[in-house]
């Protein structure tokens, strides 16, 4: 008798060591799913794509950058949409939610010869794209 309630143990532990792992691994994704659409991986991703575009900017331009997803981040957040990307000398920074910001910086050799002009494109509403003018 001795035997099967050994094999009993050993199966009921396995069990339970399954079903751990299982609601762990669970956990775990939700967590990651719930990240990948975060305001932080917004601003990574936007403040890089505009210094990309930055870095191969000449006066003159004008760019538009539909940022609808991080818009609706930014609203949600009561960010001010005309503060959420700054240009300040050669450092774009987006800030998306009051604590946070991402900032990253572009090489143009334009940055003392130009200024460059981000702002909310109001002739749609809502408003889904940013305008990036480089002029002086």
């Amino acid at each position: 008798m001795e035997i099967k309630n050994k094999r009993g143990n050993i199966l009921t532990q396995n069990i339970i060591f399954i079903i751990l792992n299982l609601v762990f691994l669970s956990i775990l994704v939700v967590f990651l799913f719930t990240k990948m659409a975060g305001a932080a991986v917004l601003e990574e991703k936007y403040a890089k794509q505009i210094a990309l575009i930055l870095d191969s900017a000449e006066e003159g331009m004008a760019i538009n950058l539909t940022m609808e997803d991080a818009i609706r981040v930014a609203n949600k957040e009561n960010q001010d949409l005309n503060k959420i990307i700054i240009v300040q000398d050669n450092i774009v920074t987006v800030k998306l939610r009051e604590k946070g910001g991402y900032s990253y910086s572009f090489f143009n050799d334009l940055v003392d010869d130009v200024d460059f002009t981000i702002y909310p494109d109001t002739t749609s509403i809502p408003i889904k794209r940013f305008i990036i003018y480089v002029g002086k």
